[in-house]
Order: C-alpha cells, then sequence, then structure tokens
C-alpha cells in the first residue's frame, strides 16, 4: 500500500479531532475530485512501518477521536488487503477510537468485504460535482451517504450516521 500523507488533528473528515491517511490509488477518478493527485496506485510513499507507527503514535494521543481513511481510495482494489489488515490492528490496539472509511464505491457492492465490519462510519459513493453542497457534514455530493455500519449490519438496512 502507498500513501500521500498522514493529517493530524483533522476536523473536517469525521467525529471530534482525527488523524486522517490518504491512500494512493483510485479507479472512480470523479470530475473536480479535491485529490486527484492521490489517484495513481504508484504514487505517493510507501506505508512501512515508520508511518504505521507515526499513524498509532498520533491515535494513542487521549484527545484524538480515531482515525479516517481517504484517498484516493482506500478500497481500491489493490488496497483492500492491506487496509484490511491496518483497520484489525487498528480495531485491536486502539478499540475505543473510532474508524471513518471515505470510498468512492457503494454500501451495496462492498458491505460484505471483512474489513467493513470494523469500521464505525463509512462515507460511501463517488463524489458528483453536480450534486456538490458545501453545507453537508463529511461529505462533497447529495448522493454520498454517511453510514453507521454496526446499526446497518445489525438492521439489514442503511442507518445514516447522525450529524
Amino acid at each position: 500500500m502507498r500513501y500521500h500523507n498522514i493529517t493530524k488533528d483533522d476536523m473536517l473528515n469525521g467525529d471530534g479531532l482525527r488523524v486522517v491517511l490518504w491512500v494512493s490509488g483510485c479507479s472512480h477518478c470523479c470530475k473536480d475530485c479535491q485529490n486527484p493527485v492521490t489517484w495513481d496506485p504508484n504514487g505517493g510513499l510507501v506505508f512501512d512501518e515508520e508511518a504505521k507507527q507515526e499513524l498509532f503514535a498520533e491515535l494513542s494521543k487521549e484527545y484524538i477521536s480515531g482515525i479516517t481513511l481517504s484517498g484516493g481510495d482506500p478500497l481500491y482494489y489493490g488496497n483492500r488487503t492491506a487496509v484490511g489488515r491496518l483497520i484489525k490492528e487498528i480495531r485491536e490496539k486502539f478499540p475505543a477510537k473510532t474508524i471513518w472509511l471515505y470510498t468512492g464505491f457503494v454500501w451495496e457492492t462492498i458491505f460484505d468485504l471483512e474489513l467493513v465490519k470494523d469500521l464505525d462510519v463509512l462515507v460511501d459513493g463517488e463524489f458528483i460535482v453536480e450534486q456538490k453542497d458545501d453545507q453537508l457534514y463529511w461529505r462533497g455530493s447529495a448522493n454520498q451517504r454517511v453510514i453507521d455500519v454496526a446499526a446497518t449490519l445489525q438492521q439489514e438496512k442503511i442507518v445514516l450516521h447522525c450529524e
């Protein structure tokens, strides 16, 4: 897996104060994407042990609510295995921290991926510039959904995360 940046003390990509991992690789290539530099799966830096330790150091801070994985697309086909392992390790090491993930894929096509059950919130759907709305919380266009993963899996219907 490769990544472009680790953002610390972020307040825009989920509840509370968060650390954000910007993963490389995206096949959606949405028009007017805010991060086209992250589309190339070979771009950025190798997510090595040093990068993981930097991420874990941020997550160990009491005031950090959790981690958000964005990009690019963490669920880009070439990222799924490594992202799944990372999410599992974060869930084990930091059980009180929330895990959010942004993807251009929709829930209906990825809900059965093993890694999904370890997420707290999934923001799904491609960015559609014609549906852009700066008043929305945690998403860029009205088609995207902020999904409460546990409630959705339990109720077997999409339950949106409170705004």
